[in-house]
């Protein structure tokens, strides 16, 4: 289940979990342990489903239903999408669109099926993206609006006498009406010019609105100095969602600032779209509504028409004499007045907007989304507006790996949702630009692998494509790809892959992760305070994200709206402690507006309230001359640094000049992270907290696709907070969800010291909870430690005798004799099902190839394989003497395996490919399989060359070195 349903469950399972994770012993079975085993659907990542609108066959929804459900995964949201499709005139928008019968039987189809498979179907609110709908017209006064501006340059002295001037930019097609709203004459002044900006004369706004008559205008410039003549129009932009049309008659997109646009959406509909089925089928088996990216584009000012009336009552000064400022060519401004003027206004008017965008879209589509079962999800970004705060207001706010560019652009909206209460972050995860049928799953988790320790804790994968459309080529439709050509995002995923033989097995690793990252509350060191909350910036915290985390800390970005809520409370020196509860606030300068000190008043008088109840506070640069971030109506800046000045009299808060001196500002403080270590490390991770029981994830990962160089493996002590001195460490896999004790640690106090060991992108959880009945090693020179019941074993490799201390200070020795040397695997039997196009678009062949191989290499050195996708099962035979068991090392897989040892399947992480074969190999003779999976790229590098062509071949395979390692035991 997802949305009110899915939290409902949560509530429920969490408490259970955490039992199943504190409490039961490893080999015990309870509902924890067959949770963590078998992830319940709710835990479990989802996909986008791009459907071509309604061109659908409602029994082919539910093949799609039972495909995406048997695969392991929780479900899927539907989305109107097909940039691909190259005649959009074939999609039949009048009989097929968005949103008509068709549309509607499609998807009572999948809501229907999903409920009998147990998962959940999300819709968007339009066709693609943004929100829109077919009842408006670019002038309707839903429509989506912007101001427009004219100029023309006046002479000192000179007569101006003509038609008042049109816009710079001309309307969009369909716009057919517009409104004057100011005429004002400027004088130039080059002093407040910048690089891109004309500048302007701040004091020299002259208002002509009133002499115009019939649209013309006569007026005489004053001897001063050269003139600018402003006329700003009023428009609709006539913005349409992407890649329509998806609707007869076509759909605009809506007014995201006033609620006649929200209504316009929600009015819809209730009038076309909810059908009684469609509610009661909502009731059962839907999730969200969800808002994709809000791009609303525009070739002038983003504008309301109740702009000026809300600007004047929110800020308390008329807009109009700025509006020279704010307005934009191509999201550029062009004209400045003195730069703290045009900073200043600028922000005002970006407030206000925001101010209109939570309470006239926001939060009303919440509302109703709650009226109809279901919760809101959205990107609540892409405008100069504050997603933070909006992170706080919505049920579900979402992210994405493409936009986002590091993981604070997840930590921006992790910080609204934990400071609201909010449970869960979303992320639109893969849609890699060039990624179309040559993305692995492994590259998937090694790029979401960070972004869950930021804070998300819910996938949708980018996506699960409809079978067919008009013009579609093998392997089937794909909403971006072909894309203007050539190869397009990625994905399509789905049967047409023969890497979703395994998805499976990231379906239900993705489980685990997410339930990692929900159970109990969020744990964070420190929220970072920016005056403007934008996301997808890819602008940092000073000194947390370039050298606090790398040494252990955690943070997340909050905004002005968030410290009043509810939750914005101290106690025991910690914000909002039962919810992040972090242990200091940093406040930063405007990043967004050149490192100016600025802050609201608001926002100061509450960090004065919490530093006052023992709050640690950090103040970043030169605050001396601070001033708030809008215009000064008043003494609003006076008053500012008085409430300063009092902050930084306070004994828990300090203020340092540059970013490299946080640190010391910090251990000052006697601050520390909960996870540490005693070098810089790419090891990130999460923290959880439930009744006393610590959870956390770790996981060797990176800041953003792009980082270079690769991360490496890591391999080094890391310490642990631990809410109970009486905690101990226990491990769990997240590949298999099976838990076993930490047998090697250190314990101080409250703090719990474990060795942590991780390929790139590989993950664990550790959980802190009460202790079993074993012991203990604090050192040892094994390779490793195992509990076995109440004993402890040591395992190595090699033969020797090895050494453990005992948690109670003695030193034991004890020897493991003779250990076979590593058998290397080599000569494989090798049958492979090669995919490749059938008689239609959906349908696909196999043909099979059997090989001997003397030794492993990539199929493209395979001169039969060369071209070929598919699926390969490996096949070997291995004798094996006598020994304690043996490691099983694949070495480099192209993408996702599966093993069989004599008959028994092991589970294989896909990002470290190293299993304990042991319970499963018998002394003698042996067989192992190794099933290897392919993208369709080196298939379609041939089968559909003027697309693909242009793409590389991939090494595909199983190419090792594969290894047998045996070890030896003894029991101490």
């Amino acid at each position: 289940m997802s949305g009110l349903r899915r939290r409902t469950v949560l509530a429920v399972g969490a408490g259970t979990l955490a039992a199943g994770w504190g409490a039961v012993p490893a080999a015990a079975t309870s509902p924890a342990s067959k949770s963590l085993t078998h992830p319940e659907t709710a835990l479990r990542p989802y996909f986008r489903w791009w459907w071509p609108d309604g061109l659908v066959d409602p029994a082919e929804i539910r093949r799609e239903v039972d495909q995406i459900a048997a695969a392991g995964f929780g479900g899927a949201e539907i989305a109107a999408v097909h940039h691909s499709v190259r005649d959009k005139a074939a999609l039949d928008t009048a009989g097929h669109g968005w949103g008509t019968a068709a549309w509607t039987r499609g998807v009572e189809a999948a809501l229907d099926q999903a409920a009998r498979r147990g998962i959940t179907i999300d819709l968007t609110i339009g066709p693609s993206w943004p929100a829109a709908v077919p009842t408006i017209t670019p002038d309707h006064p839903a429509a989506v609006h912007e101001l427009a501006h004219g100029v023309a340059p006046v002479a000192a002295g000179a007569v101006f006498d003509g038609p008042v001037p049109a816009a710079v930019a001309a309307p969009a097609a369909g716009v057919t009406r517009q409104t004057l709203i100011a005429v004002q004459a400027v004088r130039v002044d080059p002093a407040n010019a910048t690089r891109k900006e004309t500048g302007l004369a701040t004091d020299s706004v002259t208002d002509l609105t009133a002499l115009v008559a019939d649209g013309r205008l006569t007026w005489t410039a004053p001897a001063d100095g050269d003139h600018l003549l402003f006329a700003y129009w009023q428009r609709g932009s006539g913005q349409e969602p992407e890649s329509g049309p998806h609707t007869s008659p076509d759909a605009f997109v809506v007014d995201h600032f006033s609620a006649a646009g929200t209504q316009a959406v929600i009015d819809f509909w209730e009038a076309r779209l909810l059908t009684p089925r469609v509610r009661a089928l909502l009731r059962r088996a839907g999730g969200s509504l969800f808002e994709d990216s809000i791009e609303l584009e525009t070739a002038a000012l983003n504008w309301t028409p109740a702009v000026l009336t809300e600007f004047q009552r929110r800020r308390g000064y008329d807009l109009r004499p700025y509006l020279a400022a704010v307005v934009r060519v191509k999201e550029s401004t062009v004209y400045a007045f003195d730069a703290a003027t045009s900073r200043r206004v600028r922000a005002d008017y970006w407030q206000t907007l925001s101010d209109l965008f939570t309470a006239h879209h926001f939060a009303p589509l919440t509302r109703w989304a709650h009226s109809l079962g279901l919760t809101f999800r959205a990107q609540p970004y892409g405008l100069e507006t504050d997603a933070i705060s909006v992170a706080a207001v919505i049920d579900v706010p979402e992210g994405e790996s493409l936009g986002f560019k590091n993981l604070d652009d997840y930590r921006c909206l992790a910080g609204g949702r934990d400071m609201g209460g909010r449970e869960l972050l979303s992320c639109e995860a893969g849609a890699y630009q060039g990624g179309a049928y040559n993305t692995t799953w492994k590259r998937l988790l090694r790029t979401m692998g960070g972004a869950y320790a930021a804070g998300l804790n819910q996938t949708a994968f980018h996506g699960f494509s409809y079978a067919t459309a008009p013009g579609a080529d093998w392997p089937g439709f794909a909403a971006f790809t072909p894309y203007s050509g050539g190869i397009g995002y990625a994905e399509s995923w789905g049967p047409r892959q023969p890497s979703w033989r395994h998805a499976p097995d990231v379906a239900a690793y993705l489980g685990r992760v997410h339930l990692a990252g929900r159970i109990g509350v969020n744990r964070i060191d420190a929220a970072v305070f920016r005056q403007k909350g934008y996301t997808k910036t890819g602008i940092g915290a000073s000194w947390f994200t370039s050298d606090g985390v790398p040494s252990g800390w955690t943070h997340q970005m909050i905004s002005a709206p968030l410290l009043a809520l509810p939750s914005a409370t101290v106690r025991d020196g910690r914000l909002a402690p039962d919810g992040p509860a972090y242990r200091v606030l940093l406040v930063e300068t405007d990043l967004f507006s050149g490192g100016v000190a600025t802050l609201d008043l608001p926002s100061a008088r509450r960090i004065l309230a919490l530093a006052r109840k023992g709050l640690p506070v950090v103040l970043l640069g030169d605050w001396s001359a601070a001033t708030v971030p809008g215009r000064a109506t008043g003494d609003e800046d006076t008053t500012l640094r008085a409430l300063l000045a009092e902050l930084t009299a306070l004994p828990r808060v300090r203020t340092v000049a540059v970013r490299t001196e946080v640190g010391a500002a910090l251990a000052g403080l006697g601050l520390r992270p909960a996870v540490s270590y005693a070098r810089s490390s790419t090891l990130l991770h999460g923290h959880r907290e439930e009744r006393g029981v610590d959870y956390y994830y770790l996981v060797n990962g990176k800041h953003a696709e792009t980082v270079k160089p690769p991360v490496a493996a890591i391999d080094h002590d890391v310490t642990l907070h631990r809410a109970s001195r009486r905690s101990v460490p226990y491990r769990i896999d997240p590949w298999t969800g099976e838990r076993e004790p930490i047998a090697h640690y250190t314990a101080d106090g409250d703090r719990v010291t474990i060795r942590v060991a991780l390929q790139p992108g590989e993950s664990s959880i550790v959980v802190l909870d009460a202790p079993g009945p074993h012991r203990h090693v604090t050192a040892t020179t094994a390779d490793r430690v195992l509990v076995r019941g109440r004993d402890l074993v040591l395992r190595a490799a090699t033969a020797g005798s090895y050494t453990a201390t005992l948690d109670d200070g003695r030193t034991v020795s004890r020897r493991i004799g003779d250990v076979p040397a590593p058998i290397p695997l080599t000569r494989w039997s090798l049958r492979v099902a090669d995919w490749q196009p059938g008689s239609s678009a959906a349908e696909t062949l196999t043909v099979t190839h059997a090989l001997d191989l003397s030794g492993l290499r990539p199929w493209t050195e395979i001169p039969q394989l060369a071209d070929v996708s598919g699926i390969g099962r490996y096949a070997t035979t291995v004798d094996v003497p006598a020994c304690a068991g043996a490691y099983l090392s694949l070495g480099e897989v192209f993408d996702t395996a599966r093993v069989t040892v004599n008959g028994h399947a092991v589970a294989v992480s896909l990002l470290n490919p190293v299993v304990d074969v042991g319970p499963h190999l018998r002394r003698g003779r042996n067989t192992i399989e190794v099933e290897v999976t392919t993208t369709l790229n080196n298939r379609l590098r041939v089968a559909d060359p003027g697309v693909y062509g242009v793409a590389s071949r991939q090494a595909y395979g199983l190419t090792g070195p594969v290894t047998l390692i045996p070890y030896g035991e003894a029991r101490v």
